[in-house]
């Protein structure tokens, strides 16, 4: 029998095997988890896990297509493509710098790219200092996270990456080989594409040898690829170049202050977009249908594969109604005309218009900076002036209108007017004290301001008045009064026409009685060329304003050999309004303007006599200031002389607005505005110097317009 202390031992000894023999059970147990676990994660689902690590991901992108072309009215192109080998990157999701900036430097061994640096010339590099911090960073990070605080490690976005532009020396930069001075170059290009997006690494001067080279090692350059781009190319050189517009580069892309509209309309944020003028006001004509590629990327986002869904197609084409052979002749004339000037006159400013439909016929504007002509059409939409006497056809029809002119009360007598408060009014003809009846006809034939004036007193409620007193007159009423039936003929409105931008004009801030008189002879208000165009249009047509026309038709392009296909839209002419005057005081306008070229004390009559065709117009003098753009104010005394006119007078096909501004006011004899409108009408009808290239209706020839001439004059007299 045991003692008690024995039992006391065997107790002890029995109880250290069970605790081992437990945690050995334990051990066991997780042992066998964890293989289970192990054999379930290869065995059941480890084809799952595979798939995730080979994964891929399909997504489509779009690419550029060529732009459409514009044509002039016959088909000859004024903005064309040219095609270019092209070699382009497509940057794949997630693809870090570093990655690009290896396969930059792996092409620099296949093209040569314009690589000059920064430090190597004064200016006109094509790697600039942050060009190269960029190369270098990508090539070098953990060299220059070493040098970074512990601090700057802990910085986000710019301000880290500001932190590592600090940290490279300009002595790294000067000791980079060529090839990676060249390989920076293409880094430059690349890091400009976004997350699929396509850029042109190189479009310049690409080789066929580079496009084989590329094209043997594509297996080795992720992402890189060959193909054709397409840029601007300008046939006829400047001509209208301001208003043809321009189109932003690869690198600026899609204008920041239209991105997000852009975007929402599938843009890319490096697409070319037209920026400025027909350009930019057709974009959505002109852009065409970019092409689809359906990309594959695997999980590290580098581009496997891609299959073309859809090639794209080439945006559709403009047709202006412009001709280009006409157009050089206006253009010659505005050229012809810089040559006379005079004083501070440094500019000519034409359009011609069909008053028919609203047609742009030709329009130019030339100035002279730096000693060269160059051009400024789009100064025919956006340089405003102060008009003079050519506007004076609106007052007569707003004094109809306004029921304070009419058969019974039209004949008035010019003698200079004298207001407290105001300048004296005087018409050229009469400086001094003379006291000459005329009507509203006569009126416009010799040009009367006082004609004028005398009828913006009557829109005031004064029909006679007391010399050298106040004009008991609403001045600022007076002045809404004109200004509303003023823009009835486009003045001091927008024209309408197809461009993104136009001036219109600058209204005077004054209320006063003197100003609404010196408003009613063109002496207040200012507007550009093409609201004068607008405005004699309207009464050649007989009170229709319609909206100028540049572009008169949409086609598409002939897949079989390039060239401009078929019709897909006409550009209607769009009627603005129509001037709710009587036919009676349209007609007497006309008369007014008939008279002014062709009687025998017209202001235009000299310089129109002899042209087989009749005119019908009206000259315009106004004195003002010249506005100096280095001092920003007004400075000497000035005179803009301009005309209006329109022809054939029987059934007119185009009229005419010319602006000659900043003429010297002592010399009265310049007649360079009713000289150049004169050459105008004879390029369009074949006549004089110009005989023989006639651009008016071909059915039409000289010796009808020589009839249909002494036919109207015969009936005048």
């Amino acid at each position: 029998m045991k003692t008690p202390a024995q039992k006391r031992r065997d107790k002890k000894k029995s109880h250290i095997p069970f605790r081992l023999n437990l945690l050995f059970f334990i051990v066991f147990l997780l042992f066998s988890s964890l293989i289970l676990r192990l054999g379930y994660l290869q065995i059941i689902r480890g084809d799952e896990f595979q798939a995730e690590v080979d994964r891929t991901e399909r997504t489509t992108i779009t690419g550029s297509v060529p732009r459409g072309e514009i044509f002039d009215a016959n088909l000859r192109r004024l903005v064309g493509n040219e095609a270019r080998h092209t070699i382009t990157y497509t940057r794949g999701r997630n693809v870090p710098a570093s990655q690009m900036a290896e396969v930059a430097y792996d092409l620099a061994d296949y093209i040569s790219m314009p690589s000059v640096p920064f430090f190597a010339v004064d200016s006109g590099s094509d790697l600039s200092r942050r060009d190269l911090q960029d190369y270098f960073i990508a090539t070098n990070q953990d060299v220059i996270r070493g040098r970074m605080s512990d601090e700057e490690m802990t910085m986000d976005g710019s301000d880290a990456y500001q932190s590592m532009l600090d940290y490279v020396s300009d002595e790294e930069l000067e000791e980079l080989t060529e090839r990676e001075l060249e390989a920076a170059a293409i880094f430059k290009k690349m890091n400009a594409a976004y997350a699929l997006s396509t850029v042109n690494v190189k479009n310049e001067d690409v080789t066929h040898e580079e496009i084989a080279r590329i094209s043997e090692n594509l297996d080795n350059l992720p992402g890189v690829g060959t193909g054709t781009d397409w840029v601007r190319m300008y046939p006829e050189g400047d001509m209208l170049s301001s208003i043809l517009g321009t189109v932003s580069t690869e690198d600026r892309g899609v204008p920041a202050d239209r991105l997000r509209t852009y975007l929402a309309q599938g843009y890319s944020r490096n697409d070319r977009v037209g920026l400025s003028q027909i350009e930019r006001q057709y974009e959505s004509v002109l852009r065409g249908s970019k092409s689809r590629l359906d990309t594959e990327t695997n999980s590290r986002g580098d581009i496997i594969n891609q299959i073309e869904l859809y090639s794209g197609e080439k945006g559709d084409n403009l047709i202006l109604t412009i001709d280009i052979g006409f157009q050089e002749q206006v253009e010659q004339i505005a050229i012809d005309s810089l040559a006379q000037r005079q004083g501070l006159n440094n500019s000519i400013y034409i359009v011609a218009m069909d008053p028919r439909n609203g047609d742009v016929l030709a329009l130019t504007g030339k100035e002279i900076r730096d000693g060269e002509v160059r051009d400024n059409a789009l100064g025919t939409i956006n340089q405003n002036f102060t008009m003079g006497s050519s506007v004076k056809g609106a007052t007569i029809i707003a004094s109809y209108m306004e029921d304070v002119l009419n058969s019974s009360n039209n004949t008035i007598v010019d003698t200079p007017i004298r207001i407290r408060g105001s300048s004296p009014i005087r018409s050229v003809f009469n400086r001094g004290s003379g006291r000459i009846p005329m009507n509203d006809i006569t009126a416009l034939e010799r040009s009367s301001n006082v004609y004028m004036a005398k009828l913006a007193m009557r829109m005031g409620g004064v029909y006679d008045y007391t010399p050298g007193e106040a004009l008991p007159i609403n001045g600022g009423e007076v002045l809404a009064t004109q200004r509303k039936y003023f823009n009835q003929f486009g003045l001091g409105v927008p024209t309408g026409i197809d461009l993104p931008s136009e001036s219109t004009g600058y209204q005077g801030p004054g209320t006063g009685a003197g100003e609404a008189l010196f408003f009613s002879f063109g002496q207040y208000d200012t507007y550009t060329t093409m609201q004068l165009a607008q405005y004699v249009s309207t009464i050649a047509n007989g009170g229709t304003r319609l909206a100028p026309r540049l572009v008169s038709e949409i086609r598409d392009t002939d897949s079989s050999n390039g060239q401009v296909g078929a019709l897909k839209t006409e550009i209607e002419p769009k009627i603005l309004n129509h001037v709710n005057a009587s036919e009676e005081a349209m007609s007497r306008v006309q008369q007014g303007f008939y008279q002014a070229v062709n009687g025998s004390q017209g202001t235009a009559r000299t310089i129109f006599s002899g042209t087989p065709y009749v005119v019908a117009g009206k000259t315009g003098t106004a004195e003002t200031f010249y506005w100096d753009d280095d001092l920003g104010r007004n400075t000497v005394s000035v005179t803009n002389l301009t005309f209006v006119g329109y022809a054939p007078y029987d059934n007119p096909e185009i009229a005419v607005a010319v602006v000659v501004p900043n003429l010297p006011n002592e010399n009265r004899t310049n007649q360079e505005n009713q000289r150049a409108a004169r050459r105008v009408f004879d390029a369009y009808f074949g006549a004089g110097e110009f005989e023989g290239s006639a651009s008016y209706n071909e059915a039409e020839d000289i010796s009808d317009l020589e009839e249909s001439a002494e036919e109207i004059q015969g009936e005048e007299e």
